[in-house]
């Protein structure tokens, strides 16, 4: 689906969902997520729905991810690192009975 254009790339590693794999220095979390396949970002709480990065400007907050453990951070925002750790939210969270949204 996505595939990086030709041209100077320095890889890096990062860990996704306890998987070590290689990205590129420079790219948004976003765009390494793309380009490895990663079609779902997070999971809405209530519906349970599939969202991944949709405006790439830090407008809607739909890639949301967990960076190195601190929750909610904009994958379209954050650059890749080397030893960056992300944590998707492919796994659906768990509302407590008294939760309304």
């Amino acid at each position: 689906m996505f595939r990086r254009l030709e041209g100077v790339r320095v890889p890096v590693e990062i860990c996704v969902n306890g998987q070590n794999v290689q990205a590129s220095d420079g790219d948004s979390v976003a765009a390494a997520l793309l380009v490895l396949g990663i079609a779902t970002f997070r999971h809405t709480p209530k519906t349970g729905s599939p969202r991944a990065a949709y405006c790439g400007m830090g407008v809607c907050f739909d890639c949301l991810v967990t960076i190195d453990g601190e929750p909610n951070r904009q994958a379209c925002l954050t650059p890749i690192a080397p030893g960056m750790t992300i944590d998707t939210g492919t796994r659906l969270p768990q509302l407590s009975e008294t939760a309304s949204i």
